[in-house]
């Protein structure tokens, strides 16, 4: 028997997937409250004192957490093709997707573009009801795919992974057979040659260096993301790959540390800008972020996957209901994390306190908030869990986003 055919089996959800889903979209909280005090990005509402700081601190994250999203929710297309058919994941993934773009986009995104507006112009007196309509008008510009609306106001804001998501998902059915053919062969290699796994390195080092790295879709190039998400798709939950990865975890991770560090020149002294400029220096530290990035992931993704401590946590308990809880509200934690988080940034960054103490009330402040919204604004009802993208309760299935 073949490993695709093995795995086409109903198989044990992959927890530690759920694991580093759910630790992502929670730590996107604290990554966007730290961007109210970074003194490079563009984030809607600033704090007056800043600190350099948040620069490092934010690139230990961006390396590999939305590179990780990408990648878990490959490996979900591909069970989910298998079960659904390319037509039944097409129509599922528009409705699990599409819904909570389209909703969100309306009713919430226009909260953190008045509220930057607010906070830069104390005069700004607008009403939330005025703007609203503002930020809606807007029209067709492919110039930007697959971001293919644009105006003044109009913001997609955080929703870019969603929309980035649906895209690749989309573009996937044509390709979802031959795909998964090649990564069968990719298996076999790679159980041969467990080197093998360090090739997708190169193309997302050529991808950042030579299309540049893009700071509104968290430092990553959008088409390197596709690389992730193809390399989840296919690789899949091949038991060959997966032993691998075990086995180089260690050694891989530390190639990823070693890369990483090798970019702070590039990234804290240069002149000029590292994520577009295209000068000798540039292009090597876009490279070596992208190759530290596949590093990474590769070693989180070997260093947790451990049969006998996952196969302990679903014994059950109070640990494996609160992780069965959160994966179920990933994706609505995700989309309703960054309007609020600007909210309360909004609210917090007039106090007179240490930075310290601002960021420790936007971060726990959102947390509750949000946890709120999604036990009972969200989780109780089924119009608002199809409007927020919240998937079926789910007993013994492969992961999926």
């Amino acid at each position: 028997m073949t490993a695709e055919a093995e795995t086409s089996a109903v198989a044990p959800r992959r927890r530690e997937l759920d694991i580093l889903r759910v630790v992502v979209v929670l730590g996107l909280v604290f990554f966007h409250a730290a961007l109210v005090f970074s003194p490079d990005d563009d984030f809607y509402v600033k704090n007056a004192e800043t600190t350099d700081a948040v620069t490092v601190l934010a690139g230990l994250a961006v390396v590999w957490a939305m590179p990780m999203l990408f990648l878990v929710a490959g490996l979900g297309a591909r069970h989910s093709i298998r079960r659904r058919g390319p037509a039944g994941f097409a129509r599922e993934r528009l409705l699990r997707l599409g819904v909570p773009l389209v909703f969100v986009t309306i009713a919430l995104n226009p909260l953190p573009q008045w509220l930057r507006l607010r906070a830069a112009d104390p005069a700004y007196d607008e009403s939330y009801w005025r703007f609203w309509p503002r930020f809606l008008s807007a029209h067709l510009d492919l110039a930007d795919f697959p971001f293919v609306l644009d105006g003044r106001y109009f913001d997609t804001g955080h929703l870019w992974f969603v929309v980035l998501l649906l895209t690749f998902c989309l573009l996937l059915v044509p390709f979802a057979t031959a795909l998964a053919a090649g990564g069968e062969r990719a298996a076999t290699a790679v159980s041969r040659h467990p080197g093998l796994l360090l090739l997708p390195a190169l193309p997302l080092a050529a991808i950042n260096a030579l299309q540049g790295m893009e700071e509104g879709f968290a430092g990553w190039n959008r088409w390197a993301y596709l690389l992730f998400f193809l390399c989840g798709h296919a690789l899949a939950d091949d038991p060959r790959v997966r032993a691998a990865l075990r086995r180089l975890a260690v050694p891989v991770g530390v190639l990823g540390l070693v890369l990483f560090a090798t970019t702070a020149p590039g990234f804290m002294t240069a002149d000029g800008d590292p994520f577009t400029d295209t000068t000798p220096l540039a292009l090597a530290t876009r490279a070596l972020f992208g190759a530290a990035g596949w590093c990474w992931v590769a070693a989180i993704l070997g260093l947790l996957d451990r049969p006998r401590e996952l196969r302990e946590l679903r014994g059950g308990g109070r640990p494996e209901r609160l992780w069965a809880y959160l994966a179920l509200a990933a994706m609505p934690l995700y989309v309703l994390h960054q309007p609020v988080v600007v909210a309360f940034a909004y609210g917090v960054v007039g106090w007179p306190a240490p930075i310290v103490v601002k960021y420790a009330a936007i971060v726990t402040g959102s947390l509750i908030v949000i946890l709120a919204l999604y036990e009972y604004a969200v989780r109780r009802t089924r119009p608002t869990r199809f409007l927020l993208g919240m998937r079926r309760p789910w007993r013994q299935s492969c992961s999926s986003v």
